[in-house]
This record gives structure tokens, sequence and C-alpha cells, in this order.
């Protein structure tokens, strides 16, 4: 019987998603390049940074006219979502704070769900072998998005339209597998994006989603 706990469990799940990694890598990189970043700067930031809804605001930040500082705050506010999500998931690194910190790092979007045991218990392991199967495809994809750089046009298609929402449509999938009372807050949520987006702009009618979420507080539902 194959386990789904431990690394190589997380290792699999890892390489599931690493296909999807690899092509959101791509369109960071194509899209950098096509901003003018040039070659080392797309890939140092695919490197030191490792998150593409934080790199994808950069870029865009950057496209818009906005200095360094924007582009940084506007990545530092993507990423603040880490905050709560490390906090739930602490518990499971191990070691001293360097250690932890260092472990710390596997904390991306996909690993953290595919992690989570429910009652707010995260499998360490797990968490590690997905992000370590996820980092060198997204490299990867973003070396071969700088030296390729496909049209425009083709990677919005297949990138950001097409690859980004199916990446976070198979996590909510996940989750609502594990969590009966998550189907209710999903729905709930897109109730409430359905009904945003008609007096609101698409990014704020997402942000508003999130208070769908105290409706799992509300019923004891773990974080």
């Amino acid at each position: 019987m194959v386990s789904t706990k431990g690394y190589m469990a997380g290792l699999r799940v890892g390489a599931g998603f690493a296909a999807a990694t690899a092509v959101l890598g791509l369109t960071f990189g194509a899209q950098a390049h096509s901003l003018g970043w040039g070659v080392l700067a797309p890939i140092a930031a695919s490197v030191l940074v490792f998150s593409g809804s934080a790199q994808f605001s950069m870029a865009a930040a950057l496209a818009g006219g906005g200095g360094l500082g924007v582009a940084v705050g506007a990545a530092a506010l993507i990423n603040a979502r880490f905050l709560p999500m490390g906090v739930a998931a602490a518990d499971a690194f191990k070691g001293g704070r360097l250690r932890r910190a260092v472990e710390g790092q596997a904390l991306v979007d996909a690993s953290w769900a595919a992690a989570h045991l429910g009652g707010g218990r995260f499998d360490r392991e797990k968490m590690i072998g997905a992000t370590l199967a996820q980092f060198p495809a997204w490299v990867l994809g973003t070396v071969v998005g700088v030296l390729v750089a496909p049209p425009p046009d083709v990677v919005t298609r297949f990138g950001l339209d097409v690859v980004y929402p199916g990446f976070f449509l198979l996590l909510l999938i996940d989750e609502l597998r594990g969590e009966p009372a998550a189907r209710l807050v999903a729905a709930l949520a897109a109730l409430t994006a359905a009904a945003l987006v008609l007096v609101l702009p698409v990014g704020l009618a997402l942000v508003g989603t999130a208070a769908a979420a105290l409706v799992g507080l509300r019923a004891g539902m773990p974080a």
C-alpha cells in the first residue's frame, strides 16, 4: 500500500504539480524577459523569491510604471498570506530557530495544502518533499521562458489564463475532499465573489471572498 505521509508522499504530490509549476515558471520568465529584465534577473527572482503570485505582481507593477518600491510592496502584500499559513504549520517544524527557518521555506501553497492533515496538524516531511519536487520545476521553467521567450499572447492564453486558475482549482478540490465543512465555505465564497464582482473590481471582489472563511471559524472548523 502506498503511504500518504512522509517525504516520498510529498515528492509524489509535488511531481503532480511540477508540470503546472514549470509552465507558470515559463510564463513568468517570458513575461519578465519581454519587460526588459534581461536573463539573470528573472532567474534570480525565481531562485530567491520562489513565489509565482508575488513575482507576477512585481512584474505587473513594473509594467504599469510603478517603481521598485511599489513592486516590492505589491509582492510583500501578496506574500503576507504566508504569515497565517506559517503560524498554522509552525508546530510541525523541528529544531532550533535556524533549522525551523530553513524548513519554513518549504511552505508554499501546494505543499501547505497537501501536508494539511486536518485539525490544524501538518505533515512536515510531506510538505518538504512536495516543495523539493516543485522548486526545480519553477526555476527550470523560468530559464526556458527567458531563453525561448514565446510570444506574449501565447504566454497569456496558455499560462496565466489557463494553468494558474487550474493550479489553484486543484488545491481547492483536494481540500474539499478532506474537509466536508469546507464545501459550505467554498460555495459561500463563490456566491460572494459573484455578488461583489458586480460592484467592485475583480481583485477586490476576490479579496472579499475571504470573509467566507469566518463561517468555518464559526462552525469550529480547523484552520
